[in-house]
This record gives structure tokens, sequence and C-alpha cells, in this order.
């Protein structure tokens, strides 16, 4: 079995704490079901976000989704100027028999733009989406706020 690198990207609406976790949630949801992802397959989890959002630890998301056994990191990304702003991103570090290529990265909202080449997500159902994650979403990982 192989670790393979799975990546993601968003934007939040804003510099909240709700904001972050919504796309953050959003994100995750997106890959897990893209790719058929098991927490207990992920051996860890690096999130960044650019300088502009610090209002919480996009991490707490895979958390509330109920990843309390996987290593987690958060970081900010380089400010380099003119890049995406409000951009939350995500690797996962994955354990699976998948080939590389079968991998689907998943890049949402105005973080499609970072890499056309992975645009081959169908339309997102919003709704339903949130549906999804209102099911597994553990009401014990709270902000600390």
């Amino acid at each position: 079995m192989a670790c393979r690198g799975v990546r993601g990207a968003t934007t939040a609406d804003a510099n909240t704490s709700e904001d972050i976790l919504t796309a953050a949630r959003q994100l995750l949801a997106l890959m897990i079901r893209q790719n058929g992802i098991k927490p207990q397959d992920v051996a860890s989890a690096t999130f960044s976000t650019t300088e502009d959002l610090d209002a919480e630890f996009p991490a707490l998301a895979a958390r509330q989704l109920g990843w309390f056994d996987v290593a987690l990191m958060c970081v900010h990304e380089i400010d380099v100027p003119g890049s995406l702003r409000r951009c939350v991103r995500v690797m996962l570090h994955w354990n699976t028999d998948k080939p590389a290529d079968e991998i689907i990265h998943v890049y949402i909202k105005q973080a499609a733009n970072l890499r056309p080449d992975r645009g081959n997500l169908p339309p997102v159902d919003w709704r339903e989406l949130e549906d999804w994650i209102s099911e597994h979403l553990d009401e014990a990982a709270r902000p600390s706020r």
C-alpha cells in the first residue's frame, strides 16, 4: 500500500471562524467522497491558509468530521504578491492501493483557478453536500472561542 498525497483548495467567504470552517468542511467532504477516503487510512493532513485568514484553525473541520486520530497541522502560505486571497488548502497523506493517476484532487470556488487542469469535478450540489456534512458532524468538536 502506498502513501499518496491528495490536494485540495477552496476559498472562505470571510475571515470568520464560521466561514473558514464551512469552507474547510466542504473541501474535505468533497475530497473524502470523490476518493472514498476513510479516516483510519489517513496518516496526516496539513492545512494552510493565506495570511488574511486567521480567525480559526481549518484543521478543526477535520475533527468536526470525526478525524480524531489523524495527525493534523495548520500553517500559513507564503504571501506571494498577487496570489489568491482567503484561500484554504489541504494536503492529505492517504494510505491507499489506488494509483496516483486515479486520485481526484479537489479545487473549488475561486481556488478552481489555481489548477484548471484539475477542474474535472462534476457540478457540486451544495445543499446535498451540506446535508452529508451535517450527518457526519461531531458536535463535540467546537471552536475554542
